[in-house]
């Protein structure tokens, strides 16, 4: 196990607003030589199996203003959350994992989800592996 201190990000919301701050938390931690493990639950895992980790969408009571959001992110060039994730790996110690439990709960295809993230675990490996964290955040 890495010496590094541990960042970790317990992903549940999958919207983009939530998932942006993922990506960036994520990146910039790996950047700063911390051990960042991602764990993504509930929605997060459903939208990765679907293949729309990239979608920029946002809560409802946000939706007045999601058009000139989402024209402002294509107009400052910000990468998609998939794009982050590759970069946060490329940079430092970067890590998904998804939630086994999450995968039955959301009807997805392990398989597919399992191509997309480093590790499939259960809760009682995820736990032991995300003690004694240095920041713990829950998005």
């Amino acid at each position: 196990m890495s010496t590094k201190p541990r960042f970790v990000i317990f992903a549940h919301n999958a919207t983009y607003d939530k998932l942006h701050q993922v990506g960036t938390l994520g990146l910039t931690a790996a950047a700063m030589g911390k051990d960042v493990i991602v764990v993504l639950l509930f929605w997060t895992i459903k939208k990765l199996a679907q293949g729309l980790i990239d979608t920029v969408d946002f809560p409802p009571e946000y939706g007045a203003q999601a058009e000139e959001v989402a024209r402002l992110l294509k107009e400052k060039k910000v990468p998609p959350i998939s794009e982050m994730f590759r970069e946060a790996k490329l940079v430092g110690q970067f890590r998904l994992i998804a939630c086994s439990a999450g995968l039955e709960y959301m009807g997805v295809d392990a398989e597919t989800v399992a191509k997309n993230v480093d590790e499939v675990l259960g809760l009682p490996a995820i736990l032991s592996l995300t003690a004694g964290a240095e920041t713990t955040l829950f998005i």
